[in-house]
Parts: C-alpha cells; sequence; structure tokens
C-alpha cells in the first residue's frame, strides 16, 4: 500500500474515533487537533506493528517464547537481548560458577541478540544460574531479564535464575471467565496475609484467606507484589524479574493452585502489575543490564524516577514495548491471571510523573508534559490484553483524570475496563483528619463520591494499602486510635469506638453505594484491622509485628470486629441482592448541609444517611418514589455495634407530595450517625 494512502487512512481513522469522543464530552472539542495527533500516534504504530492489521496484536508480544531458558527434545536453548555486550556466558551450579567457554553465548543477531544451545545434561531441574555480561569498559552479573524463575539465598541474600523444568501443573478448573456481576474486589498481600510474624506463602493463602474473601462476599480478588522484587519493603511496586512470580511466597505451581482454587471458589483474580517503572538495581534488575543506561529505559535524567528512586521504560522502543507486552501475555496465559490493575499510571503519563501536581484544566492532558509513547504502550496492552482473554479486566490507577482512559481504542481511548476513584480515599481522610463532625460538608461529599466521567467505568473504595502504610494510618484507627488497643470487648461501652466504628460503617456504605460500577477493599479493611503496615527495615529493627494480619481480632466472638465485618458482609450482599450497580449512577433525593442528611436511591433501593454527631431527626420527610418501603439494613443494629434505635421490620408508607406526583414523602426517625436503606 503506498504511504500516502496508509497516512491518510490512518488520519481518517484517528478522525472518527475522536470525533465520537468528542460527541461525548463536548469540553474537549479545544483539543481535537491534539487528540487526533495522539490517536494518529496509536493507530500508525500498531499498523505497522502487525503489518496493517495483517496480524493480531497478540503476536508481537511472544518475546518470552523466544528469549530466556527453554527446553527443547534435543536439549536447552538461552537467549538474550543486550545489544551493547561484548560476551555473554553462563555460570552457574553447572559451571561450578566459573568462566567456562563451553556456556559461552554467540551473538546471532546485529540487534543485539545472543543465542546458546546446550545439551539436556548440561542443566537441570533446580540449577541456579545467572548471566556474566562484559562490554566496552565494564563487565557484570546480570539476571537474565525473562527469568521465569529467580530465588534468593537466605543466608546470603543473594538473587539467582534457577532452572524450572517440573512437570506442567495441572489445571483443575479448565474453564474460567470473569462474573458478570460488578467487580467486587479484594485487595491482598499475600506475604502479609499470615498472623504469625514472617512471610506468608501462596499455599497458606490458598488455605486460610480464600475462605475468608470467599466468605466475605467478594467474587475478585487482586494479588499485589506477584512479580519478584528484591527489597520485600517495597510492596512489590519495585520490580526486579518481570516473569518470574516471586519465590518468598513459593514456586510457580504454588500460584497457580492459589488461582486456580481462587477460580472454583468463584473468584476472579487480578494481578497488580507494574510497568510503570523498574527497580534501580543492577545484577537483580535491568538498570544498565548491558552496560548501558538506555537499553531499556530513557538515557540521562529522565530515566530516573528521583521520588521512586527506580528506573522508567522508553515506551518508544520496540523491544521494549514487545518485553512488557510479552510480559502482559505471559501472566495470562501462564498464570491465568483474569486482568490486571496497571500501577502507577499517573507516573507513566506525564513526564514529571504528576508528582505534586494538581490536574485543573484539560491543558494538563494535551500539553508537552504528557509522555505519548506510554500512552500509545498502554492502548497497545490494552488491545492485546482483550484481544487474548476478551473478558478480562484492565484497572487504571490514575489521579490525573486524564480523559479516555477508560474508553475502548476502537472509541478513541486506551481501553481500560475500569479506572479507580482515587479521590475518594483521599477525601475521607482529608475529611476526618481536618474536619470537626459536625462540619462535615455534605454537599462536598456528594461531589466527591459521584465526580466522574460518564463514558468511562470506574471502581470506588474508601482505603487501599496506601492509606495504611507507616506514616499514615488506616481510617478507623485515625478515628478511634489507642482505644482500639483497651475498648474493643464486646461488653466494654466506649464513646470513641462507638463514634468510630459508627462512622467507619457509614463511610464504607456510602462509598459502596454511590461507587460506578464496582467497590474495593483492602485485606482486614472489612473488619476495621487497627494499626499500619510498615514491612522490615532497619527503622523497626526488622521487625514483622506490623507487615501481618491479625485475624484473631475478627475471629474472637468477644470483639467488635467481628461486628464490623458483619456489616460490611452485609452490605456486599444486599448490592448483589437487589444488583444495585445495574443502575450506574447514584441519584441525589435529598441533601441538608445543617441537618448533616443525605438521601439517594440507586437501583430499587433508597439509601438515608445522617452524619449528624449529636442530633437524631424524628418524622424527618424524604422525597422518594411513591409505595411501601421496607427496612434492608440499619447501621443502628446492635448486630453491627449500633444502638438499637430504629425498630426493626418496619414497613414505611409514602405520603403525596403535593408539588411532584412522581414523588412521595417518607417519614422518618434518622439516630445519630445512622445509615438506613429501604426498599
Amino acid at each position: 500500500m503506498p504511504q500516502q494512502t496508509t497516512d491518510n487512512s490512518i488520519a481518517t481513522t484517528a478522525q472518527k474515533r475522536v470525533q465520537s469522543f468528542i460527541e461525548k464530552d463536548p469540553y474537549l472539542k479545544p483539543y481535537q487537533t491534539a487528540m487526533e495527533q495522539r490517536l494518529s500516534h496509536i493507530v500508525a504504530v500498531e499498523h505497522r506493528l502487525t503489518d496493517n492489521g495483517k496480524t493480531p496484536v497478540s503476536d508481537i508480544a511472544r518475546s518470552h517464547e523466544y528469549f530466556g531458558l527453554h527446553r527443547l527434545d534435543e536439549g536447552w536453548v538461552f537467549r538474550e537481548w543486550a545489544p551493547n555486550a561484548e560476551r555473554i556466558h553462563l555460570t552457574g551450579d553447572m559451571t561450578g560458577w566459573r568462566d567456562d567457554s563451553a556456556y559461552a553465548l554467540d551473538r546471532i543477531a546485529d540487534d543485539g541478540v545472543w543465542e546458546i544451545r546446550i545439551s539436556a545434561d548440561a542443566m537441570k531441574h533446580g540449577d541456579l544460574y545467572r548471566l556474566h555480561i562484559q562490554w566496552p569498559g565494564g563487565e557484570g552479573d546480570r539476571i537474565p531479564a525473562y527469568a521465569g524463575r529467580v530465588v534468593q539465598d537466605p543466608d546470603t541474600l543473594i538473587f539467582n535464575a534457577q532452572v524450572w523444568a517440573p512437570e506442567s501443573y495441572k489445571w483443575k478448573c479448565d474453564r474460567w471467565s470473569v462474573p458478570d456481576t460488578p467487580l467486587l474486589i479484594y485487595e491482598a498481600h499475600v506475604g502479609m496475609a499470615k498472623e504469625a510474624g514472617g512471610v506468608g506463602t501462596y499455599r497458606e493463602f490458598t488455605e486460610h484467606i480464600i475462605p475468608r474473601i470467599v466468605a466475605s462476599g467478594y467474587n475478585a480478588l487482586q494479588l499485589m507484589a506477584v512479580q519478584e522484587h528484591p527489597y520485600y519493603g517495597s510492596f512489590g511496586y519495585h520490580v526486579s524479574s518481570f516473569f518470574a512470580a516471586s519465590s518468598r511466597f513459593g514456586t510457580p505451581e504454588d500460584l497457580k493452585e492459589l488461582i486456580d482454587t481462587a477460580h472454583a471458589a468463584g473468584l476472579a483474580v487480578i494481578m497488580d502489575i507494574v510497568h510503570s517503572h523498574a527497580v534501580s538495581n543492577e545484577v537483580e534488575g535491568l538498570s544498565r543490564f548491558d552496560g548501558t543506561r538506555h537499553q531499556y529505559f530513557h538515557d540521562g535524567s529522565r530515566g530516573s524516577h528521583h521520588a521512586w528512586d527506580s528506573r522508567c521504560f522508553d515506551y518508544s522502543k520496540d523491544p521494549v514495548r514487545r518485553f512488557l507486552l510479552s510480559n502482559c501475555r505471559y501472566w495470562l496465559e501462564e498464570f491465568r491471571f483474569d486482568g490486571f490493575r496497571f500501577d502507577g499510571i499517573t507516573s507513566m503519563l506525564y513526564l514529571d510523573h504528576g508528582l505534586e501536581k494538581a490536574f485543573t484544566s484539560y491543558d494538563d492532558y494535551f500539553s508537552d508534559n504528557v509522555d505519548e509513547d506510554a500512552v500509545l504502550y498502554l492502548a497497545l496492552a490494552n488491545s492485546l490484553i482483550h484481544e487474548i482473554r476478551p473478558d478480562a479486566v484492565t484497572i487504571a490507577e490514575d489521579i490525573s483524570g486524564m480523559p479516555g482512559l477508560a474508553v475502548s481504542v476502537p472509541e478513541g481511548g486506551c481501553g481500560f475496563d475500569f479506572r479507580l476513584a482515587m479521590g475518594v480515599p483521599d477525601f475521607w481522610i482529608r475529611l476526618v483528619k481536618e474536619y470537626r463532625d459536625e462540619d462535615w460538608p455534605v454537599a462536598n461529599l456528594w461531589h466527591e463520591l459521584t465526580n466522574r466521567r460518564p463514558d468511562e467505568k470506574t471502581i470506588s473504595y474508601a482505603e487501599s494499602h496506601d492509606q495504611a502504610l507507616v506514616g499514615d494510618k488506616t481510617l478507623i484507627f485515625r478515628m478511634i486510635d489507642a482505644d482500639m488497643y483497651d475498648h474493643m470487648h464486646i461488653s466494654d461501652e466506649n464513646l470513641i469506638v462507638d463514634r468510630g466504628i459508627a462512622l467507619y460503617n457509614l463511610i464504607r456504605l456510602i462509598t459502596m453505594a454511590t461507587a460506578g460500577h464496582g467497590y474495593q477493599n483492602f485485606m482486614g479493611n472489612e473488619f476495621g484491622h487497627p494499626e499500619w503496615i510498615d514491612f522490615p527495615r532497619e527503622g523497626n529493627n526488622w521487625s514483622y509485628h506490623y507487615a501481618r494480619r491479625q485475624w484473631s481480632l475478627v475471629d474472637s466472638p468477644e470483639l467488635k470486629y467481628r461486628l464490623i465485618q458483619r456489616f460490611d458482609r452485609d452490605m456486599i450482599e444486599l448490592a448483589k441482592r437487589h444488583a444495585i450497580f445495574q443502575d450506574p449512577w447514584a441519584y441525589r433525593l435529598y441533601e441538608h448541609s445543617d441537618d448533616k442528611v443525605l438521601a439517594f436511591r440507586r437501583g430499587p433501593l433508597v439509601f438515608v444517611f445522617n452524619f449528624h454527631p449529636t442530633v437524631s431527626h424524628v418524622d424527618y420527610e424524604i422525597p422518594a418514589p411513591p409505595g411501601s418501603y421496607r427496612m434492608m439494613l440499619n447501621s443502628d443494629d446492635p448486630c453491627y455495634n449500633g444502638h438499637g434505635r430504629v425498630a426493626p421490620d418496619q414497613t414505611w408508607f409514602t405520603d403525596p407530595d403535593p408539588h411532584d406526583e412522581n414523588f412521595g414523602r417518607l417519614r422518618l426517625y434518622l439516630p445519630t450517625r445512622t445509615a438506613l436503606v429501604l426498599g
């Protein structure tokens, strides 16, 4: 096809996609040219990589099938991409950790591809190995970029790749698809999921935690820290080996069994994938892999994330794109993950990483500060993922609010299925920290909870692991603080504890009830886990005391944590039973800032909140669709640590509204810090 014809076709495609986008959001009209240029870039590169659409996107994501160590009928083959290298050899158990010329790689391509073929008996399952690379002016050991298994010596703490060739895992749940119901996500970290001090394992998680998640009513498990990372305290966000499941939790087969078991229990499993940056480590990671700083990353200052002490990928390079796209395919196919939450999207999208920046104008999304190659990569990744698994879930963690992240690629967006409503947990923290209870701005609360783009699906949450890291506090610990240590017994009457639990229940319920298309909870928050998360480090004498989950608290019938969990379970069940997410929006019925009352309808249910700390409202009138209403949930029920001020099993009938025949008037008793759900 002539180049001019191709260019015209690309421009036409971009114009059509952008026009469709602008029709949904007219405020984008002034940026039409910039949007067309962005889309043209995406379409042009995709056309080039797929030979003008003759091959699927998934075919450009097979690097992991070529590079790395693979067993063939006749022996082993190992390949690596290292353009600047002058000499590479394998070293490890098979060479006695010496330089053996028999294990030297040959350069087989001008673009820097190296290869070695060795006999079947030269390496065996369990052998440790690494690369020794020489480059102009230097040399060093490296873990292979595509290593599928990396382990750390418990004594020397040195990481090495490991030959991993066991019998293939036999999947029990052969066919699995993501539930059609809205995502109710349970965010978890395998290592800190156990109560005893130490690092939890995939097997322990499978046996002990998956049943808890299922019993709590969630339908999706989101796993953090899956990719290998040398520093445990990085929460898994400083990745070193992108194709290796972290061995500190167990074997790859253990992880597969975890996912298999979750599927059999009805849980989708989403992986927290990190493609926004990589660890700065050079032996364990990709930094200066072939002696240069620019092989996988940008050179100079742009290649380093000064706030995170990590390296920034150069998304303009085809080998880098193929590396990351292959990584997506690998986790989908090898481990059968059901999708990904892409971490650190904001850092990828902007050259300044969005640090200390308030995104107040659409100008911010179409300026020279945007990394257009990162936008391109995200679009390619989503096209690939949904081509391989049409039902797969992709979630963007972005605080900037860039339009189109959760719009499909054919409609002019980046193709994510969901974006996180990251402003919501920040608002809750700010509200609890900076406002007296009697000053809570109800109108601002409604705006923050429902402020989302109508053409993009969102997942809301009251708090995630971010809000619980050392230096901060979980919501409930911020409200109750030290009294959680001494006054959580079931018979202990404590005003601070009662206030904290009441508000915590209201916060979670209203966040879920107003959420766009899904709701997320972090492991342990469903029962109000106290304290913060602090991984072993020098500052805490390498203690695991805060890097664990105290399940005994919620298991004890003598403590109030089980009441907090019961409310969480019942509100999740309420949302599923009444299918409230089939209605994508909550419709405000009533708001009164002074009375601290907010009422809205979602699906067939009416939610009424009284946030007032001291005033209970009697015969309070709320507009509602005419008819009769029964109590579906009452946060003041004693089974949730409430005071039982509302009679159970009531039925209310609306009075006619003289001003609007489409609405009636409900007269309700609204105790302080109480939510009623009627249906």
